[in-house]
C-alpha cells in the first residue's frame, strides 16, 4: 500500500484527487494522511467526498475514513467495470474539482456520468467550461476519448447544476507542447444567471475583456454569451486562446459588490499574462501532469506553481516515471 502524505507541498485536495486517480487506474491501494492539513477547514470536504465515493463506486474500492473533516483515508480498488456513475452534490462543491479524479481513473474505461448539482463555477477551482473548451481538447487532441455536455449551470452558494460526461478507452499519444505556435482565435465565454439579465451582467463582462483583449491582438475575440435558470443568481467568464497545437485560458467569477466589468478586466488581463510566457497556463499544466507521466514528452507553461510541484510528488509515488523540470519546462523519463 503507498502512503501518502497529505500536508506535502502545496497540502490541498489535488493530491487526494490525483492519488485516488492514480490508484483506481493503476489498482493500487493507497492511505492518504493529513489531509488538506494546511487548510483553513482541514479534511475531506463535499468536493472531495463525492470525488472519494465516485472513484471508490466505480473502481469497487474498499474504502475507509469518507465522512466529512476526515483526514485519513483508506483506499483498495479493484479493476475498473464500465458503468453508467450518477453523482449528486448537495451543495456548491465544484464539479471541475470532482472530475478531475475521475477523468484520470477512467482514462482505459468506457463510462457515462452524469452529475447533479454543486457549481460549474467557484472560487479556486477550474469553472467546467474550462474542462469543455480547454483541458479536454488539449487531452483528446493527445488520444483520450472523452465529451462533455453542461446542461445547467450552478453557481455559489446553491450549486444545482447538471453535467454529462461519456468516456470512451484512450490510447494517448506523446506530448509536445513546448514551443508556441501560430494564434488562430480568440475566444470571450460570458454566462450569467436569468436573474441578472436585466442587470446586462454578461454583456457587460464580455465588453470589458473584449476592449482589453482587442487592445493586445489583431483578431476581433468570438463571444458566446449565455444567461441560463439557476438556483441562485452568479456568474463566470472564460477567456481562452486557441493556437495551431495549443489552448490557454484564463477564467473569473462574479462577485457581490465586485462590478461585471472588473471581473471580465481580470480573466483578460491573466490571460494576455499567461501567453506572453507560456504554451499552455499554469492551470492547464499541473492538470496535464497525470496524461503526461502516462504518454511521455514535455510541456512548457508560464509558470511552475506548488500545485505543479506537488503533483509531481504524487505522480511519482503511483508510476514509473521521473519529472524534470528546467525553468517553466516539465519533461518526462522513465524511473
Amino acid at each position: 500500500m503507498i502512503e501518502i502524505d497529505g500536508e506535502y507541498g502545496s497540502g490541498g485536495g489535488q493530491i487526494l484527487r490525483t492519488a485516488i486517480g492514480l490508484a483506481a487506474l493503476t489498482t493500487t491501494p493507497c492511505r492518504i494522511l493529513n489531509i488538506r492539513s494546511k487548510r483553513r477547514n482541514p479534511g475531506l470536504q463535499e468536493q472531495h467526498l463525492q470525488a472519494l465515493r465516485a472513484v471508490a463506486q466505480i473502481a469497487r474500492a474498499s474504502l475507509t475514513g469518507a465522512e466529512k473533516g476526515s483526514r485519513e483515508i483508506s483506499f483498495q480498488p479493484q479493476p475498473i467495470r464500465d458503468t453508467d456513475l450518477n453523482i449528486t452534490i448537495s451543495t456548491a462543491g465544484s464539479i471541475g474539482l470532482v472530475l478531475q479524479a475521475l477523468l484520470i481513473a477512467t482514462l482505459r474505461s468506457s463510462l457515462n456520468i452524469t452529475i447533479n448539482g454543486g457549481a460549474t463555477y467557484g472560487k479556486w477551482a477550474p469553472p467546467v467550461s474550462y474542462l469543455q473548451y480547454v483541458l479536454l481538447p488539449l487531452l483528446t487532441h493527445h488520444g483520450y476519448n472523452v465529451a462533455l455536455d453542461i446542461l445547467r449551470e450552478g453557481f455559489y452558494p446553491k450549486g444545482g447544476a447538471n453535467v454529462r460526461v461519456t468516456v470512451r478507452p484512450a490510447a494517448l499519444r506523446p506530448f509536445n507542447l513546448t514551443s508556441q505556435s501560430e494564434l488562430q482565435q480568440l475566444n470571450i465565454l460570458s454566462v450569467a444567471s436569468s436573474m441578472l439579465e436585466k442587470a446586462r451582467v454578461a454583456e457587460r463582462q464580455a465588453n470589458a475583456a473584449h476592449k482589453l483583449l482587442t487592445s493586445h491582438f489583431p483578431l476581433e475575440p468570438h463571444i458566446h454569451l449565455s444567461y441560463t435558470n439557476t438556483l441562485c443568481p452568479g456568474s463566470g467568464i472564460l477567456c481562452w486562446i486557441e493556437t495551431k497545437h495549443s489552448r490557454i485560458a484564463t477564467s473569473a467569477i462574479g462577485e457581490r459588490g465586485i462590478p461585471a466589468e472588473r471581473i471580465g478586466q481580470q480573466s483578460a488581463r491573466e490571460l494576455l499574462n499567461e501567453y506572453k510566457n507560456g504554451v499552455i497556463d499554469s492551470h492547464a499544466a499541473d492538470q496535464l501532469l497525470p496524461y503526461l507521466a502516462l504518454a511521455t514528452g514535455s510541456l512548457s507553461t508560464s509558470t511552475i506553481t506548488e500545485h505543479c510541484r506537488t503533483n509531481c510528488y504524487v505522480i511519482e509515488r503511483f508510476l514509473p516515471v521521473k519529472f524534470h523540470i528546467t525553468n517553466t519546462t516539465i519533461s518526462t523519463s522513465t524511473s
